[in-house]
């Protein structure tokens, strides 16, 4: 009984803020930016009429009515995205108002202007320094790293990078990668995942034709068909300057650039790996640094 009320409470709060999220943007649009006549003096509130958004998104006036009352009806999402149109809602908001309605949203994607927000991001990464960072973006390709990462991990400007493409064929790694056996099943199920979210993107397609075709050790993971979101996954390279790195690389995703993720390397409290990585950002490890490891 317990667990019935608090459930009803929680769609009773999430119907009062449709409510109110509804009406507040409706006031924000102008009948000008909607392409209505502004009705002059005779409009006594600002914004949009509730009839005017029923009619311009192609629905019931006792509908939309319903809807912003936060009342218990029957929504669909094509329906959502015409309200959604009509009040010239941001991708954000666009989702926000699924979940008020008690639907599943859609794919987060990049809004126009955060799209361009990469200097941020390389900031970060470089403030990560001595340890390695990398930014990836949905399909795995290595889209910006630091200076670590190149040294530590062997990302090159002078080729494209696939995270998961090299972790199957990069002789190198493999050779010097002892948790390689461990995270192969790991790796694999956390890109289950990420295709999972879109399976009909030719860009993950793409991906896995390529790896398939290069890695049957791929082709047999990818058949157990395990699946795991993205997280921490602990790695352990051996390294030819300083031998022993144990690290834990954690994936971030950023809100605004859902088509990214942020991928730092922490070092462990284990073959004093923060002081070899400290060493490796030196100006001496730097000119000893010729033989970079992969990962």
């Amino acid at each position: 009984m317990p667990d019935v009320v608090e459930r009803t409470g929680r769609q009773a709060q999430r119907r009062s803020e449709l409510r109110e999220f509804l009406m507040n943007r409706r006031a924000r649009v102008s009948p000008g930016e909607a392409g209505l006549p502004d009705g002059g003096a005779r409009r006594r509130t600002p914004g949009l009429r509730r009839e005017e958004v029923a009619v311009l998104a192609g629905v019931g006036a006792s509908w939309y009515q319903w809807l912003e009352q936060g009342r218990d009806i029957s929504v669909s999402p094509q329906v959502l995205d015409s309200v959604a149109r009509v009040l010239r809602l941001s991708h954000t908001e666009r989702r926000h108002l699924y979940v008020l309605a008690g639907l599943n949203p859609p794919v987060p994607e990049a809004e126009p202007e955060p799209r361009d927000m990469c200097e941020g991001l390389h900031r970060l990464i470089d403030t990560w320094m001595p340890y390695p960072a990398h930014i990836m973006d949905r399909y795995y390709n290595c889209v910006a790293f630091n200076e670590a990462a190149a040294v530590v991990l062997g990302i090159s400007r002078d080729n494209s990078w696939n995270c998961l493409v090299d972790f199957f064929t990069d002789p190198l790694y493999r050779a010097r990668s002892q948790s390689w056996e461990r995270n192969a099943r790991t790796v694999v199920a956390q890109f289950r995942a990420a295709c999972a979210a879109d399976p009909g993107d030719e860009g993950y397609q793409a991906v896995l034709a390529q790896v398939r075709e290069a890695s049957e050790e791929f082709v047999r993971l990818w058949a157990e068909r395990d699946i795991e979101d993205a997280g921490q996954i602990r790695k352990e390279l051996q390294h030819p300057l300083v031998g022993l790195l144990c690290v834990e690389s954690t994936a971030l995703k950023v809100p605004a650039r859902p088509d990214l993720t942020i991928v730092l390397h922490t070092p462990l409290d284990e073959a004093n790996t923060a002081a070899k990585l400290e060493w490796l950002a030196s100006p001496e490890g730097r000119r000893g640094a010729m033989y970079p490891v992969a990962g």
